[in-house]
């Protein structure tokens, strides 16, 4: 079995650290990399621009929530604020001729200390007064940049992006602009992957398990959550300005409300706390989703002849959605990824019976 592990002997401490040590997790990435590299040229335009893109846009913003709620343990309902910020910061700063270089780097850094602005005032509290305390910045932010004609343009405008390039290379056409996204997204999970294994990452497991217990061994818990803060804050921004420029192509202050944030969260929650594929999952499962039960309630409707007025039509696919997504956190409350654990755990021990749980 591919999953096995015999024959797998460590004999030094970089063989160890591997982030993938089996053969089948190494052949499962490299298979995905190379789907992911050629699939402007495998799949249909449509598939890559609706689904592909946006899966990978949001994946990163997953990722960056991730670090925070599932690193830290800290609540944040207002990560569709923090892109936002990012968003806005970036275009502003290209329309103003500095290169999009520099702008990703500054939406990044503006959302961060923005982000950690209102951290310090959070952090003061925790569990649902946290929540709370993030959700004000979702509004406070929501407001600041609806009625700040400088920063939006009003209520109602939309800010087009102007003609950026990258490194060089004119993000102008669907396999730039792609390209793009996939490489920020590469290099996203490839720090979430490695910062669990770092200082800080043991530092943010810590606090995230028993804070206070954190401070008895030395871990200064109040400067660990503010730079928890400050680098998912940071990841927020540097999304935020890779969706306005790979895939909206514009910013308006009704992209960014809180329902962009709850659905962020829900992607974090039902992947998997902790977890960087569970970001994929979550992701994977918020978007496309309502699309396909959508579609699969229509088919049915229609081949069965069964009259359907289109508000039911309409409500249907969110109540099986709304169920499908309770159902999986009461069957397995630690996400998706969790479940592609056990079966892989399964695997591992194949044909006996003692998998981890």
């Amino acid at each position: 079995m591919l999953y096995r592990r015999a024959g797998i002997r460590h004999t030094s401490y970089p063989k160890e650290r591997q982030l993938w040590p089996l053969p089948f997790d190494r052949y499962l990435v490299t298979a995905v990399a190379l789907f992911l590299l050629a699939a402007p040229f495998l799949v249909d335009r449509l598939y890559l621009v609706a689904y592909l893109l946006p899966w990978i846009i949001w994946s990163m913003a997953a990722l960056g929530l991730n670090l925070l709620m599932g690193g830290a343990g800290q609540i944040h309902l207002a990560y569709g604020a923090v892109m936002a910020i990012g968003a806005y910061t970036s275009v502003h700063l290209v329309r103003a001729g500095v290169p999009f270089e520099f702008a990703l780097v500054a939406a990044g850094l503006m959302s961060a200390a923005i982000g950690m602005i209102f951290g310090v005032a959070a952090l003061r509290v925790k569990a649902l007064y946290l929540a709370m305390s993030t959700l004000a910045m979702q509004y406070i932010v929501d407001f600041v940049i609806s009625h700040s004609p400088a920063i939006s343009g009003g209520t109602q405008a939309t800010i087009q992006v102007p003609p950026v390039s990258f490194l060089g290379i004119a993000l102008e056409g669907d396999l730039p602009m792609y390209y793009f996204a996939l490489a920020v997204c590469v290099v996203v999970t490839l720090f979430m992957l490695n910062v669990q294994r770092t200082a800080f990452g043991r530092a943010l497991a810590a606090v995230r398990e028993k804070d206070y217990a954190a401070e008895v061994i030395g871990v200064d818990t109040f400067k660990y959550k503010l730079l928890a803060f400050w680098t998912s804050s940071f990841i927020g921004g540097v999304v935020g300005a890779v969706l306005v420029v790979s895939y909206l192509r514009s910013v308006s202050p009704d992209q960014f409300h809180i329902e962009l944030s709850v659905q962020i969260v829900a992607m974090v929650i039902v992947g998997g706390l902790g977890s960087v594929l569970g970001s994929f999952f979550g992701a994977a499962l918020i978007l496309f989703t309502p699309i396909v039960l959508n579609n699969l309630v229509g088919a049915l409707a229609s081949g069965l002849g069964i009259a359907m007025s289109a508000d039911l039509r309409a409500h249907i696919p969110l109540m099986l959605y709304g169920a499908m997504i309770v159902g999986f956190l009461v069957l397995e409350p630690l996400g998706l990824a969790k479940i592609y654990d056990n079966v892989r755990n399964y695997f591992l021990v194949w044909p006996f019976r003692h998998a981890r749980r």
